[in-house]
């Protein structure tokens, strides 16, 4: 019977971990990575909430496209000459593991001049949003020195639903109490 508990306990904790891990975005919703269509890709990131943990996928065709990670000096001259890291595969997924600014573009001979570029802001995973569209923060894209953005007043974002969303909260307070209880009647 305690064995069964102890499974019992152990399948509801990775359950609930397995809710509370980050939201995936994919780059230009159903148009993906791409320079057909005249996508705006600012606009875009402007209607999502990056946060650390959430992870980007770019999906692209891999004959005409690529995605380049660069520093913000490469990314408002559109070099991808020295990137900080190239992916070519054409359904990259990157894990965003630090907050700040991250810096995309495509290194294909005139798709940056074009617009096929991305610039996200993520957030510490202890600052998600609360359901209201209000209170987001938009956030500069210039740099700073310290590597963090300067926030702006907050605006209304149109894109952006006020529905309720579990990817709003944090859920790691609750995740850990009921670990504590259930395990405590396991033993």
């Amino acid at each position: 019977m305690a064995l069964t508990k102890k499974i019992l306990a152990f399948l509801l904790m990775a359950t609930l971990v397995g809710v509370s891990l980050g939201v995936v975005h994919k780059v230009g919703d159903s148009a993906g990575w791409t320079t057909l269509g005249n996508i705006d890709y600012n606009r875009w990131a402007s209607s999502k909430n990056f946060h650390v943990g959430d992870t980007i996928l770019f999906e692209y065709n891999n004959h005409f496209h690529n995605v380049k990670q660069v520093t913000f000096q490469d990314f408002q001259s559109c070099n991808g000459a020295s990137p900080i890291a190239t992916f070519t595969s054409g359904s990259d997924s990157i894990t965003l593991k630090r907050p700040g600014h991250y810096y995309f573009l495509c290194g294909v001979p005139g798709h940056c001049e074009a617009g096929q570029t991305l610039d996200i802001m993520v957030t510490p995973a202890s600052l998600r949003p609360s359901a209201s569209p209000l209170s987001a923060h938009n956030y500069s894209s210039s740099p700073s020195s310290s590597g963090s953005a300067s926030s702006s007043a907050p605006l209304p974002n149109p894109y952006q639903s006020n529905a309720f969303s579990l990817q709003a909260i944090s859920i790691w307070p609750a995740l850990i109490s009921l670990g504590l209880f259930v395990i405590g009647f396991a033993f």
